[in-house]
């Protein structure tokens, strides 16, 4: 019997069998534990979603208790404040809500031009370039169409001052037309607390 030694070319220079197992067996515990962390982040953004659900809901119940429960008790009683034992104030103000839908947003843009009410028109021109077209756009702001580009002309009306638009005229009893700006009026119930 010869005394023939058989090697094996690995890239490396020889075979670890000790060290290979444990990479291995590393590995499989990497895996397991990444394993384990992706079922806990599951789990989390399920639970979290799970407690925005209810998040909106309890919000939904403040609103019918703040907007509606609380406000009509306070009517019927003929109440606008109630003062508590504590020195807190409970208090029962108009709530006013407004919209432009896109639908909705030449007649209302008209309506307010019509009523004086234009100023409150916000009308925004952009025009976009790419990099490195800096010359261009400075050139641009000089020209204008002159380039042959042509801006995107965005009119609009802050959500804010809408909303303050329509408590104004709603409150000094002028002329608003409801549909063309989503109008809600409600009621809104507040506990300021004593310092």
């Amino acid at each position: 019997m010869s005394n023939t030694k058989i090697e094996t070319f690995t890239g490396s220079g020889s075979i670890n069998f000790e060290q290979d197992k444990t990479n291995v067996l590393d590995r499989s515990d990497n895996l397991k534990t990444l394993s384990e962390e992706v079922k806990k982040m599951d789990e989390l953004t399920e639970e979290i979603n799970l407690l925005e659900e209810r998040v909106k809901d309890k919000k939904k119940d403040l609103d019918v208790i703040s907007g509606e429960v609380i406000p009509t008790m306070m009517s019927e009683m003929g109440l606008s404040q109630l003062r508590l034992m504590d020195g807190s104030m409970i208090d029962v103000k108009p709530f006013y809500n407004a919209t432009i839908t896109q639908a909705n947003k030449e007649a209302a843009f008209n309506w307010l031009r019509q009523n004086g009410l234009g100023d409150i028109i916000k009308n925004e021109v952009v025009v976009s370039f790419g990099r490195g077209e800096d010359n261009k756009a400075a050139e641009y702001a000089e020209l204008a169409k002159g380039q042959g580009l042509q801006p995107a002309q965005k009119l609009k009306v802050e959500p804010m001052t809408l909303k303050a638009l329509v408590r104004e005229r709603i409150e000094a009893g002028k002329e608003m037309p409801t549909e063309i700006f989503s109008v809600y009026v409600g009621n809104k119930t507040t506990i300021k607390r004593k310092k």
